[in-house]
């Protein structure tokens, strides 16, 4: 039998009183510096196992010390804008779904992402990509698998059962339209490339990842809005470049930017409240000439790495420069997270000369992606392959838990505004005993 006596006996004083206050108090109602109340329906967030699993896999040390001090001594943890959804909870929810969503925000997240592109009637909807539905949704095993751009076509075997021509199919937005985008289910990302059929072909998901979540509700972006001023969230669209020409029937580059503005204005949302992100230099220079207000904290995301002219520890290659970037009139970089970390001689986490450089030149950094890795065996696998987002740094994480030791340097050392995560809880519990808010 379960008595008090026994639960004593597992927790102690100053975590049972955290799980009472938890309990019977819900959190009061913030408001931010323009009076808007950020709080909704999710009014008390749930942290769950990970984050203290993480700090158990740490190494001894002050910062192990220090969180295991807030584990066992913070009464209530609060929701934070250090803590960004990316994709909602996409480790283990459908990425842009309606329940992936509202699990980010139950994790503390104070902003939530959209990525967003169009449909074949120019209607914008959440996707990562927007030619990803063979692997994020169940489009190829139903009937508008045969509108796809590429429909499914099975894997070829040899004689012998040997692979010799994968499984294939692109399914783009832009191939139905919004009603029919609205039939669709989403999934785990992923596809298997060995699948016979549509049905196998939907059973891709990573090991490390979960489908007991899997058929959720896709999204478009203006019910994205309403949903995330209902969970109380902030927002963080994202305008997904194009995988058509464009213009697209007519939508221009600039009105596919504009009418992503639009939606936020339409629904009566802050600018303050929008964090308009793009890859697409010219996507944010567009929004601070015609859209000031959204500008004026428009994401600049820096996917130069995949320019082989491009080194990220030498400024003689960056084009533009730091300086140049602000003189634009952009405020707020955001790179992948291996670009904002070196190690020094002694293997120690260390700010990079682009994140030295970013904030000398008086640039805010979101980094991206927290807990987007699989790193049970740390970021070295056994072949001697780092994982990408850990590239810079891959022989300090050993271990999951050397997450945070990363964590730690971009929010002290580094001084980022905030992190996307696939799993918030872990980032709002670490912002939460920082007091980062």
């Amino acid at each position: 039998m379960i008595t008090l006596d026994s639960i004593k006996k597992q927790f102690s004083i100053g975590t049972l009183l955290a799980l009472t206050l938890s309990i019977i108090h819900p959190l009061p109602a913030a408001a931010d510096s323009q009076g808007h109340h950020l709080r909704g329906k999710i009014q008390r967030i749930q942290l769950g196992p990970r984050p203290f699993f993480l700090i158990n896999d740490m190494n001894e040390g002050p910062l192990k010390e220090k969180l295991q001090r807030c584990a066992k001594q913070r009464p209530i943890f609060r929701k934070t804008d250090f803590s960004i959804g990316h994709r909602g909870a996409a480790m283990q929810f459908p990425e842009h779904s309606r329940e992936s969503y509202e699990a980010a925000a139950r994790m503390g997240a104070g902003i939530v992402e959209c990525d967003v592109t169009f449909t074949k009637d120019k209607e914008l909807v959440c996707r990562h990509s927007q030619c990803d539905l063979h692997t994020t949704t169940n489009i190829v095993a139903t009937p508008l698998g045969g509108k796809c751009s590429e429909p499914f076509q099975p894997a070829q075997f040899d004689a012998d059962g040997n692979l010799i021509q994968p499984a294939t199919a692109k399914c783009c937005t832009s191939d139905i339209t919004l009603a029919e985008f609205k039939t669709l289910k989403a999934k785990m990302d992923g596809a298997n490339p060995r699948a016979r059929t549509p049905g196998e072909y939907l059973l891709g998901t990573p090991d490390w990842r979960t489908d007991l979540y899997s058929y959720g509700t896709v999204m478009t972006h203006q019910e994205s809005i309403e949903l995330f001023k209902q969970l109380g969230v902030k927002f963080t669209p994202e305008l997904k470049s194009p995988s058509v020409p464009m213009p697209f029937d007519g939508l221009t580059q600039e009105d596919y930017a504009q009418k992503m503005i639009d939606e936020y204005k339409d629904a009566g949302i802050p600018p303050g409240h929008v964090y308009a992100q793009s890859f697409n230099l010219g996507d944010i220079v567009y929004w601070i000439n015609h859209e000031p207000e959204f500008g004026e904290q428009a994401v600049y995301l820096d996917g130069r790495y995949d320019d082989p002219a491009f080194d990220h520890t030498d400024p003689s290659t960056w084009h533009p420069t730091m300086e140049e970037l602000v003189a634009q009139g952009v405020k707020i970089l955001s790179p992948p997270l291996w670009m904002l970390l070196a190690l020094d001689s002694n293997g120690k986490i260390v700010p990079s000369i682009y994140a030295k450089s970013a904030r000398a030149a008086g640039l805010d950094i979101i980094a991206w992606t927290f807990e987007r890795s699989d790193l049970r065996q740390g970021a070295v696998d056994d072949n001697g392959n780092v994982t990408w987002y850990y590239q810079t740094i891959g022989e300090a994480i050993q271990k999951q838990g050397d997450m945070y030791e990363a964590l730690d340097v971009l929010a002290k050392k580094v001084g980022i505004l905030g992190i996307f995560s696939d799993w918030p809880a872990t980032v709002t519990f670490y912002a939460n005993c920082m007091k980062l808010d």
